[in-house]
């Protein structure tokens, strides 16, 4: 794979996360029975810096866990271990799911099933540091931090400082591509 662009460096993507974090106190009201979710892996780093911005604007905590989709993934690489880490009930809450990139939309029907199979949530909503459009199931996130239309043969990386050493969304292409 070869960087073609970078579309969000450090500071644009702590600038979308400060976003999403309001829209989502905005829209619920608050933060009374509200929790994140992480889709592992790229979601997780994403879910507890909205949580830290959301408890800096609302001097509230919000609960933070991490799901595992690969139980409930319909591409055939299902695993029966499942790494989901949800220290608390959602039962009745109101759950924001967070993923780092949306594309087709799979994951997070693997993200709903896989949280619907842990109780009956009151909502769930989506957030996205990332739509890149493509989507080939009805889902559309309810927040997102960029817009970016990509060619299906494109990829977006999202890189964090927890993971990675560096904040960082670029779009990639496989190097025949640039090559050729």
């Amino acid at each position: 794979m070869v960087e073609k662009a970078r579309i969000l460096d450090q500071s644009a993507m702590g600038r979308a996360i400060a976003r999403i974090s309001f829209e989502i106190v905005e829209r619920n009201k608050g933060v009374d029975n509200l929790c994140l979710v992480g889709i592992m892996n790229g979601g997780v780093d994403i879910a507890h810096r909205i949580a830290r911005k959301i408890g800096e604007i609302e001097g509230k905590p919000v609960e933070v866990g991490k799901l595992d989709i690969t139980p409930c993934r319909d591409d055939g690489s299902k695993s029966t271990q499942d790494r989901s880490d949800i220290p608390f009930a959602i039962e009745g809450k109101r759950v924001v799911l967070v993923d780092d990139v949306i594309y087709t939309g799979r994951s997070v029907r693997a993200a709903i099933d896989a949280l619907m199979s842990r109780g009956r949530p009151q909502s769930i909503q989506l957030a996205a540091l990332v739509d890149r459009g493509h989507r080939e199931l009805p889902l559309r996130p309810d927040y997102i931090g960029k817009n970016v239309p990509t060619s299906s043969h494109e990829v977006v990386q999202v890189k964090t400082i927890e993971r990675d050493g560096v904040d960082a969304v670029t779009i990639c292409a496989p190097s025949e591509e640039v090559d050729g």
